[in-house]
């Protein structure tokens, strides 16, 4: 398996696509301060993560970051998907993982195990999931929850449909069949899209919300890019997908409230400022359960929400301190605006910062 070494991950973070692969974990570390960003560390030594391919355009550049401030360090992340990073992680094969989906249930207990105690989830990536459509002619679409909802459980099957005419008064809308796109490996933009279509169109999404796909039918493709190609590559085709990679394809307005609103970085940070923490996941876990039925104008519901997992103490110092400080850049303004500008995702807000950092800024090596 090949992999991308800290001299490469600057002409590497340009490209939205690629893959970073895993590599072990452990190195010397010199030491070093982490809580104000890059520019204030100095560490050195290998980490390696694993998890979301959605935050994959703005991890490339928070490495490309990091290791430009932090000469001898490298960090590796594999873009295997939320359900690989969280299982790579529990199982200890990776210091830290991005996840676009808190952790639960069992998973939650055995990565509790895994740090001999509280599991730290810190959001580090706030996205809208775009509807993403290739329809000729069209360049302009609105979309209800419920026709969305209609679309995926294959209730809708053409594009002039009229619960689609009616979100879109005087457009000429074809009678071309609709072909959905999911993803065909379990993914957190699966867990959020489900989320968001049960709790916004019960009527007509009467499947749980959950990583893997729940229906039959349509086209399934493997990660963010391959929905992005199959989509790209189709006629009437839609799906969802990370808005940072939708690249030259239409984007659908979602109706909220009496409006539509389309996925920009703004529309999708409100969500956080309406959700509340998860309750019982921990004093180390910033967990939102998200608010997906707003009506609160400007507002895109359909986001998603990115974590980086971590322990808050490692075997060792060298792997503490790294992990620390990478976190930290990620966090800090200066790595919240290189993400937004690589990937146009949402940078946290202070008030968010201020409540995060310290749990940060507590990872240490045990004993």
């Amino acid at each position: 398996m090949k992999t991308i070494s800290r001299s490469r991950v600057a002409a590497v973070g340009a490209l939205a696509t690629g893959a970073l692969f895993l590599a072990g974990c452990g190195a010397a570390n010199e030491g070093g301060s982490s809580s104000g960003g890059a520019a204030e560390s100095s560490v050195s030594g290998t980490i390696s993560g694993a998890g979301a391919s959605s935050q994959q355009a703005a991890m490339q550049a928070w490495i490309a970051g990091f290791t430009g401030a932090n000469s001898g360090a490298t960090v590796n992340y594999d873009p295997v998907g939320s359900g690989g990073g969280r299982t790579q992680f529990v199982q200890g094969g990776v210091a830290f993982a991005g996840s676009d989906a808190y952790l639960k249930d069992q998973q939650l207990a055995d990565a509790k195990t895994r740090c001999g105690g509280n599991v730290i989830e810190v959001p580090n990536y706030v996205s809208p999931i775009a509807v993403v459509y290739n329809l000729q002619g069209v360049s302009n679409l609105n979309l209800s929850p419920a026709a969305v909802a209609g679309i995926f459980a294959g209730t809708i099957t053409t594009w002039n449909d009229p619960a689609i005419a009616a979100d879109n008064p005087g457009v000429a809308l074809p009678a071309t069949a609709i072909t959905p796109v999911h993803r065909s490996d379990e993914s957190g933009t699966t867990q959020n899209f489900t989320e968001y279509l049960k709790a916004a169109a019960p009527d007509a999404w009467s499947y749980d919300a959950k990583g893997e796909w729940p229906i039959q039918g349509g086209e399934a493709a493997q990660g963010t890019s391959g929905v992005i190609g199959a989509v790209q590559g189709g006629q009437g085709t839609i799906g969802y997908a990370d808005a940072s990679q939708a690249g030259q394809l239409g984007k659908a307005n979602i109706k909220v409230g009496a409006d539509y609103v389309g996925p920009t970085p703004e529309a999708a940070a409100k969500i956080l400022e309406e959700s509340e923490r998860v309750a019982g996941q921990g004093d180390t876990s910033f967990a939102y359960k998200l608010n997906r039925t707003t009506d609160s104008a400007g507002t895109y519901p359909v986001v998603l929400v990115s974590y980086l997992l971590a322990c808050p103490q490692y075997p060792d110092a060298a792997q503490a301190d790294l992990t620390k400080a990478f976190l930290s850049y990620v966090i800090s303004p200066e790595g919240q605006q290189a993400a937004a500008q690589a990937a146009g995702s949402a940078p946290l807000s202070d008030t968010l910062r201020s409540q995060i950092t310290p749990v940060v800024d507590g990872i240490k090596a045990a004993g």
